[in-house]
C-alpha cells in the first residue's frame, strides 16, 4: 500500500506495509487530504461492481437502513420517532428489528427524513 499527502508545501509518500499507529496519525493530520493508493502490482476493482458488496448489499432489510441511517444522522429512536410524526421508541424499534413492516407511506417520509431514495425502506 502506498499513502501520499499533498499539501501547498507538504508532499509525503510512503510506501511498503504501513504500521497501523502512523496511519492513524496522517489520518488526524490530513484529513481528506490523504489518500490511500494500491501498489502498482495490485488490482485495483470498484467496490461496488463485486460480488461481495452485491451480496450484503442483498442481506440488508429495510429495518436494518433504518437503523443506519438513523445512527449515522445522530438520531436516537425517540429522536427519529418525534421527526415521524411521534412514532414511539418502541415503534421505531420494532421497524428496526423488522417485527413490523414498513408502510410506503412511511418509507417516503423516511427517504425525505435521510435524503435517499424511498427504496432503501421497502422489502
Amino acid at each position: 500500500m502506498q499513502a501520499v499527502v499533498k499539501t501547498p508545501r507538504i508532499e509525503i509518500a510512503i510506501r511498503g506495509e504501513i504500521p497501523p499507529r502512523l496511519l492513524t496519525v496522517l489520518e488526524v493530520e490530513f484529513g481528506d487530504q490523504i489518500q490511500f493508493l494500491a501498489e502498482e502490482d495490485d488490482e485495483r476493482v470498484d467496490v461496488f461492481e463485486t460480488a461481495w458488496y452485491t451480496n450484503v448489499k442483498a442481506k440488508i432489510t429495510s429495518g436494518e437502513n433504518l437503523k443506519i441511517y438513523r445512527q449515522n444522522h445522530g438520531l436516537t429512536q425517540v429522536q427519529s420517532g418525534d421527526m415521524l410524526g411521534g412514532l414511539s421508541r418502541r415503534h421505531i424499534s420494532n421497524l428496526e428489528h423488522n417485527t413490523h413492516p414498513i408502510s410506503s407511506d412511511l418509507a417516503q417520509k423516511l427517504s425525505r427524513l435521510f435524503d435517499v431514495s424511498f427504496e432503501k425502506f421497502t422489502s
